[in-house]
């Protein structure tokens, strides 16, 4: 696990944008900034999974949070377009963005894909991450130090049977990072990946029915990388993919 250490007020009045909010690895992250002290924003398709989220973070006492519903399969550009303007009339700027949501579609032989399977993946895992992040590249910039991390798989830094669209698409993740991160440079803006590795999540479960869930790490257990990425320390981090787990542990799915 990564051994950083934040500070209590690490994330102290930072605006930051969680997609994918409602389970899972979003959820623990999303209220693992508000306890450091973001104001965060909820992003994900069921309503009644943000609105548990915000309840907790509302009832243990940390910073008001938001919630946006929408769903990337439909998602439009100016679904994205609207976002934006309402961070920027609400909060004046965006200080981070998680990419975090994803869907993992079918196992299976890629020989054997489903075409529109395929397009879903290909539309959640890249496309979507694509058109909100570059919805929100203009209230990101009015931040003094705005840090964007794209979530990524071990099979989507070396190829693996069955993986089919989910792997090619956080391979998609892992060039689109590398890509923005090279074109920000020496601005207010970074770009990184955090690879969860093998994490208690629903989607791992759906891919490892079998697996004892005892034996995974838990989302709280990958936070201190959250932390560290969201926070200033990391300030002068671009471009990278980190490991949220030990490389033994890293090479399958969330």
């Amino acid at each position: 696990m990564h051994t950083y250490q934040a500070a209590e007020n690490a994330l102290k009045d930072k605006v930051i944008l969680i997609t994918g909010a409602g389970d899972g690895i979003g959820r623990v992250a999303a209220i693992t900034y508000a306890k450091y002290g973001a104001t965060v924003i909820l992003l994900g398709k069921t309503t009644n999974k943000l609105e548990c989220v915000y309840d907790e973070i509302v009832n243990a006492g940390y910073p008001k949070p938001a919630i946006v519903p929408m769903d990337f399969k439909g998602a439009t550009k100016q679904n994205y377009r609207d976002l934006a303007a309402t961070i920027e009339y609400q909060f004046g700027r965006l200080d981070g963005l998680l990419n975090n949501a994803g869907i993992l579609g079918s196992l299976g032989p890629l020989e054997h894909f489903c075409s529109s399977t395929f397009e879903n993946i290909m539309k959640v895992n890249v496309t979507a991450q694509a058109m909100i992040t570059k919805a929100l590249f203009p209230v990101l910039r009015k931040s003094d130090n705005a840090s964007i991390v794209f979530t990524s798989s071990g099979v989507g830094r070396k190829g693996r049977e069955f993986w089919g669209p989910y792997a090619i698409s956080k391979f998609a993740v892992e060039g689109m990072m590398q890509t923005w991160a090279c074109e920000v440079g020496k601005t207010n803006i970074r770009i990184n990946c955090i690879n969860p590795g093998a994490t208690r999540t629903s989607m791992r479960a759906a891919a490892y029915p079998g697996e004892d869930r005892d034996t995974l790490a838990t989302p709280e257990d990958l936070m201190p990388t959250y932390l560290y990425l969201m926070s200033d320390d990391s300030s002068e981090v671009n471009g990278e993919s980190l490991d949220a787990q030990e490389k033994s542990n890293t090479n399958s799915l969330n």
